[in-house]
């Protein structure tokens, strides 16, 4: 999903680097106020952002093709405005997808004679975001199918939300994916001994396991799931891109103490969230932002 928060802060971010390099007139002109730009963001962040707008959201409206895998050439997305705006490097890229926490990134070889590690010309490179998009892409290309016949079903498949969001998924009946191509899962916690990176915010505060086996004997040909090569469990829903309430096989509260029970069991209602209970939107998700109010599934 285009979103419009983020977009404006990787231009705000760019446009503070710019004048972090250019700004200082004179040698004396630019002085104190120059530095900390984007808000005192990291420079990994800022092209860690301005790489997930491109190549989730806005390869299209910037003239980029993707190939059927969701790779782009490396020496073309560096020439894009912000991001060459940021002046960024071979380095960044290797560190971007190396050193991310969520592995949102991929580096491939564009051809057969480049030996990797080798090359570091941007030509010989194709570089992809591993899930999160909402421009059209293949999804059998860029994934990994999930399918009761190969056996590969995770154990553990989780959503994670708020308490602020939790009525109105309620109400309008499961998970939506929203402006993206998918609703986001884990196979796992943020931190666990399995080592999950990646599907769910680490502020999560209710927890969706999700049916999968059973969604895929009963929409067989209808809901798809796949995952990503950073272990996102995909789906793009059923024929509404919704995952339905009857496949939540429970939903709990992240943390104990927070007072609140068990929600949902096995395809069911059976609690409610306690009156006085404290709600909070996290950053970028609240009215108007990100999630539109708590509708969204796509990625809590």
């Amino acid at each position: 999903m285009a979103d419009h928060h983020e977009e404006a802060a990787v231009a705000a971010a760019v446009e503070a680097q710019q004048q972090k390099r250019g700004g200082r007139k004179g040698g004396k002109g630019g002085g104190r106020g120059g530095g900390g730009g984007g808000g005192g963001q990291p420079r990994e962040v800022l092209v860690s952002k301005a790489l997930s707008k491109l190549l989730r959201h806005q390869a299209e409206n910037a003239g980029l093709r993707l190939d059927e895998g969701g790779y782009a050439p490396l020496d073309k997305v560096l020439a894009y405005g912000p991001i060459k705006s940021l002046q960024v490097t071979f380095s960044d890229i290797q560190a971007a997808v190396t050193t991310s926490d969520k592995q949102r990134f991929a580096l491939k070889p564009a051809h057969a004679a480049v030996l990797e590690e080798t090359s570091t010309a941007p030509s010989d490179w194709l570089i992809r975001a591993n899930q999160g998009h909402s421009i059209k892409v293949d999804s059998a290309g860029l994934l990994t199918p999930i399918t009761l016949e190969s056996e590969n079903v995770p154990p553990v498949v989780v959503h994670g939300t708020y308490f602020a969001f939790w009525k109105q998924i309620e109400a309008s009946g499961g998970l939506k994916r929203m402006g993206r191509n998918h609703v986001h899962f884990a196979t796992g916690l943020p931190g666990d001994e399995r080592g999950v990176v990646s599907g769910m915010r680490k502020d999560a505060e209710v927890l969706v396991y999700v049916d999968v086996e059973r969604a895929l004997r009963e929409e067989e040909g209808v809901m798809k799931w796949w995952v990503s090569e950073n272990g996102v469990v995909l789906t793009e829903g059923d024929g509404e891109g919704v995952v339905p309430c009857r496949l939540f096989k429970e939903v709990v509260a992240r943390e104990e103490g927070s007072g609140v029970g068990v929600l949902w069991r096995d395809g069911g209602k059976v609690g409610e969230l306690p009156e006085g209970l404290r709600m909070r939107a996290p950053p970028g998700k609240g009215r108007g932002g990100r999630g539109g109010g708590g509708r969204r599934g796509g990625k809590a």
